[in-house]
């Protein structure tokens, strides 16, 4: 009681939006509105017209489904539970610290190392391909800026050379936050990124029809929070009409992404507690679910409501784009059709950049965070293990994008997952556990 934040509100915020999902969020804020605009149970069902006026809000819908409370709630989760019981029981920030509550001295051995480790493996196969995708679409823009074809290859991929230079930026970047902490390195980046995310939100704002996406965002906000609960419990069945179809788009959208978030939850979970000291549960809460959901709002409504209006009015074929040539090309095209993109574009590969840095300097920060036992309170762990963890997740990525892509290591990450639902079980009751607990003892 009465121990103020390490970290003021800002800089707090920027860490948990460009840490948790910032770079995912930026390449498929035209990707999935555009997506669910051709598809989406609704359409399956015969109640809207593919690609219609009447398809934008169901578009929506599904789109803050997959973004919003489901994300961050799942991060809040895992936060919660692990930064509760490290700074009120002064246990390790780690995921079986999370447990303890309810099965005590037993998660000191095999078990625990056990939960740990799936932990560590999900949080390498989730950064590593958000990692990929991230480096696409940077390799992408500055091919259109006219930085040299040596960027692509003749089949219209990152090139080797361009990808190995990325990778050395990002782990130069690493090295230099490593060496100063948390408190300074992850601080400073996410705060610059959450400055030039603003700016480029307003040059979309400005110069393309994102006024539109404006007026539209509290109408999306509204449809998602009514469709909320019928649309999370709902469990299509195979058969009929469209009960087939209606089934594999839940299992390629809905369910990928749950599976997702929940793969990710360990690696956002501890990096939550690292820097949430000193915050109420109520402001952890609140905070995630609400500043983190209208971030991603406000994302998808602008650049989202773009792309739609250049597919509406056949400026530009987005959904073309989107199945021919992916979510990374597709973005770049729509930020390259605005007016004056030759300042826009710069500045979205500039976006594109510290979003990266940011969420690789911050997965580093949190494996090694977890792989290293001993660790006080608040203590960061040594520098040499946080670069070891940044070259693994830089190699990782690249190898697999000149081997088999990205798929396989997404498929992996999704069946990793499988076990971490019932942790997220587990740490639920835990969490309620140590607050009746600690509850008892104050009364």
């Amino acid at each position: 009681p009465g121990e103020q934040p390490e970290f003021g509100r800002f800089s707090w915020f920027a860490m948990l939006f460009g840490a948790g999902i910032g770079i995912g969020m930026l390449t498929y804020s035209t990707g999935e509105p555009l997506a669910h605009f051709s598809n989406n149970p609704d359409i399956i069902r015969g109640l809207v017209d593919a690609q219609s006026a009447e398809a934008v809000r169901p578009a929506y819908i599904y789109t803050f489904l997959h973004w919003g409370f489901a994300a961050w709630g799942t991060y809040a989760l895992v936060g919660l539970a692990i930064g509760y019981v490290a700074y009120r029981r002064n246990l390790p920030l780690t995921i079986r610290s999370a447990l303890a509550p309810l099965f005590g001295l037993r998660l000191s051995g095999v078990w625990g190392h056990l939960v740990d480790i799936v932990a560590v493996v999900a949080t390498i196969l989730g950064v590593a391909v958000t990692m990929g995708i991230g480096v696409e679409q940077f390799v992408m823009g500055l091919a259109r800026l006219g930085v040299g074809d040596w960027l692509l290859d003749p089949d219209g991929s990152s090139s080797i050379a361009a990808v190995i230079l990325l990778l050395l930026v990002l782990v130069g970047a690493s090295t230099i936050s490593a060496l100063s902490g948390v408190g300074r390195g992850i601080k400073w980046l996410s705060n610059l990124n959450m400055g030039l995310s603003f700016a480029l939100l307003a040059l979309f704002a400005i110069v393309g029809s994102a006024f539109g996406g404006l007026k539209l965002l509290g109408v999306g906000v509204w449809d998602y929070l009514r469709t909320l609960v019928p649309n999370s419990l709902t469990l299509f069945d195979a058969g009929g009409e469209s009960g087939d179809a209606l089934v594999q788009w839940q299992l390629d959208w809905s369910v990928f992404y749950w599976a997702w978030w929940i793969a990710l939850g360990p690696y956002m979970g501890m990096f939550v507690a690292r820097i949430s000291r000193g915050r109420t549960i109520r402001e952890v809460t609140f905070g995630m679910l609400g500043f983190g959901t209208a971030g991603c709002a406000l994302f998808f409504m602008v650049f989202g409501n773009y792309a739609l209006h250049l597919e509406l009015s056949e400026a530009l074929s987005v959904t073309t784009m989107l199945q021919e040539e992916g979510a990374p090309q597709a973005i770049i095209a729509v930020v390259q059709s605005l007016p004056f993109s030759s300042i826009v574009l710069p500045l979205f590969c500039l976006v594109c950049l510290v979003f990266m840095a940011t969420t690789y300097d911050s997965a580093a920060y949190t494996l090694a965070l977890g792989a290293t036992r001993r660790l006080q309170v608040g203590q960061d762990p040594p520098r040499w293990h946080r670069l070891f963890w940044a070259f693994g997740i830089g190699v990782l990525p690249v190898t697999l994008m000149f081997l088999d892509g990205l798929t396989p290591l997404q498929t992996a990450s999704v069946v990793v997952s499988l076990p971490l639902i019932a942790v997220g079980v587990l740490m639920a009751a835990s969490l309620v556990r140590s607050l009746r607990e600690d509850q008892a003892e104050g009364s």
